[in-house]
């Protein structure tokens, strides 16, 4: 039985979308993209281009397709024919009551093309899979350890697909069929080995020497992959805070998945039970912290600040949120405890950093703000 659950995020696009013609939200497949925009434009006309005779009708002739729609368009997995996104910007150019619902899958591909074609037209917004808080009602009994390995994908809270059949399917037919399309992957077990590396290694910093030698390929195929990974929202990296921007875009960036049950289905757990007694439970834990972050600012209408510090003693801040050139500090223990050096080793470090506001620990036990949060209440 599906239920209903609104989207935090909702809002934001309904007031951005009385200021721009054109709204784009991006985002992983399977994360609700096409049934919020249809659910808040309910009056839309709809089409979806991986439909072959809608795709066909406007890559052949893009004006009089998009003439054919009317006013009032959502327009599904739109990077699949990205020339009518010039199109659209004669047409907002030309009628500024039409307004146009665009979505896609594609990160890089549709977002480079939003920045040349409807720069100062369009407003952008990215839709993941559920947060805690929005699935708080369907959640709320399950176990922790049970949230993170079934993963918070629409079709597993509001539909109940098992887990184990949703991740299988979304694998075969979105991560290798899409993929192995935009890259002309053709071995496919090096890739296998190397998305399982990748899982293997969430949170930790990504090195694409050590990964090419254990997958069997060159450290530029690698990063080629990896790239890719992002662009498609199965991935995302968390970069190194420093003063100097320079430094933060060349240092290695941590790795982390968008949602925790498909991390769990790469490293092969498939149960509550067995993540609980697990050694990657606690960066699974951590996984699902930085994610709830990530949403959070998404769901805000927001683009995430988020970093990771490491100082070259040791000492370690797991995330930065930076707001209006201030941070908050966190550290993320899957600990139901609250323990003082949890509190006391992310103090010392913050004073390496001035700028900081509050410092907080992110864990599985009763919040007590500023102090400490649980997960869910993120």
């Amino acid at each position: 039985m599906s239920m209903i659950i609104p989207r935090a995020v909702a809002p934001h696009i309904e007031e951005a979308h009385k200021y721009y013609p054109v709204i784009v939200v991006t985002g992983p497949r399977q994360s609700g993209k096409t049934f919020m925009c249809r659910h808040i434009f309910e009056d839309y006309k709809y089409v979806n281009l991986e439909d072959i005779t809608s795709r066909v009708a406007a890559t052949a002739d893009p004006g009089a397709f998009l003439e054919s729609l009317g006013d009032r368009t959502i327009i599904d997995e739109v990077q699949n024919v990205p020339d009518l996104l010039s199109m659209i910007q004669v047409s907002v150019d030309n009628n500024p009551d039409k307004r146009y619902i665009l979505t896609g899958s594609s990160n890089f591909a549709l977002l480079q093309s939003i920045t040349q074609s409807l720069a100062g037209r369009a407003a952008t917004f990215t839709l993941l899979p559920f947060s805690l808080i929005e699935a708080h009602e369907a959640i709320e009994d399950k176990s922790i350890d049970s949230v993170m390995q079934s993963g918070l994908y629409p079709g597993l809270i509001a539909k109940g697909i098992p887990s184990e059949m949703f991740y299988r399917n979304y694998y075969n037919t979105y991560v290798e069929r899409d993929l192995r399309n935009l890259l002309k992957i053709q071995n496919l077990l090096a890739f296998d080995t190397f998305i399982r590396l990748i899982a293997s290694r969430a949170g930790s910093e990504f090195n694409a020497s050590a990964l090419a030698r254990e997958a069997g390929v060159s450290s530029v195929t690698i990063k080629e992959w990896l790239s890719l990974l992002t662009a498609s929202y199965i991935v995302f990296p968390l970069r190194p805070y420093f003063a100097n921007i320079s430094k933060q875009l060349t240092k290695m960036p941590k790795i982390y998945f968008y949602d925790t049950g498909l991390l769990c289905f790469l490293l092969g757990i498939n149960s509550a039970e067995q993540l609980e007694k697990s050694p990657f439970r606690g960066a699974v834990f951590e996984n699902l912290a930085i994610c709830e972050l990530i949403k959070r600012e998404y769901n805000s209408g927001k683009d995430p600040l988020i970093y990771f510090y490491r100082e070259k003693s040791g000492a370690e801040i797991d995330a930065l949120v930076s707001r209006n050139g201030r941070l908050t500090l966190y550290e993320i223990k899957s600990s139901e405890t609250l323990r003082p050096d949890f509190i006391q080793n992310m103090k010392a470090t913050a004073t390496l950093l001035p700028e900081v506001d509050t410092t907080t620990v992110i864990y599985n036990g009763t919040s007590i703000p500023p102090v400490a949060i649980n997960i869910r209440d993120i």
